[in-house]
């Protein structure tokens, strides 16, 4: 059995679809239920639903093989597991993102607002820029409107909910989509089921475009 780690959602089930074109069906997935695991003997496969940002926490701990994950994810905790490929869903960018008119002022230390500590202080250190780390959970884009921030590092998808508030992206930092991920222990015992999954799963996709 291969243990494969879904991220709850759309995007697991947009995944899900991807790993059923690629001959690894499990039919009861598809069913009206609360199941969490879902396992199929004749394809090889155990599917499992977890929280978006614990996926790559199942994978590096070993309970899964392989799963999928945002980049975002990757980067921000970098876990210690191989990235297979790039399954080119889930497509958004990580930006800098403040006021329409906001000018940065290099003799002030700029105060960033984000749930992505780790990649804005990667990004500002890059280019030598002294920063204050605001570390928020949720409704991000408030920072800067009440004066907690001077900027926000987020998650853009259509930039929709930034123009609601007055805001705008500012500077893309990287693009982000989901990645097939594996275990590195699992990977070695496990080479030629994953490496086969990954490549039906890359044809897959080629047959998409």
């Amino acid at each position: 059995m291969i243990n494969i780690a879904l991220p709850k959602g759309r995007l697991g089930e947009k995944v899900y679809g991807m790993f059923e074109k690629a001959g690894y069906a499990c039919p009861s997935i598809r069913e009206d239920n609360r199941k969490l695991t879902f396992e199929n003997p004749e394809t090889g496969v155990r599917y499992f639903w977890v929280k978006p940002s614990d996926v790559a926490i199942y994978v590096e701990r070993g309970a899964a093989d392989i799963g999928v994950a945002g980049k975002d994810i990757l980067l921000e905790y970098s876990p210690d597991v191989y990235e297979l490929l790039d399954l080119n869903v889930g497509k958004c960018r990580m930006c800098v993102a403040g006021p329409k008119d906001f000018r940065d002022d290099p003799s002030q230390t700029l105060r960033v607002a984000t749930k992505f500590a780790h990649i804005a202080r990667r990004y500002y250190a890059s280019q030598s820029r002294q920063i204050d780390i605001i570390k928020l959970n949720g409704s991000i884009e408030l920072a800067p409107i009440l004066g907690l921030s001077d900027v926000i590092v987020d998650i853009v998808e259509t930039g929709k909910t930034l123009l609601e508030n007055g805001l705008a992206p500012l500077e893309t930092i990287v693009p982000i989509s989901a990645r097939l991920i594996a275990n590195k222990a699992n990977y070695k015992f496990k080479y030629n089921e994953i490496c086969t999954m990954a490549q039906r799963m890359e044809q897959a996709l080629t047959q998409e475009k």
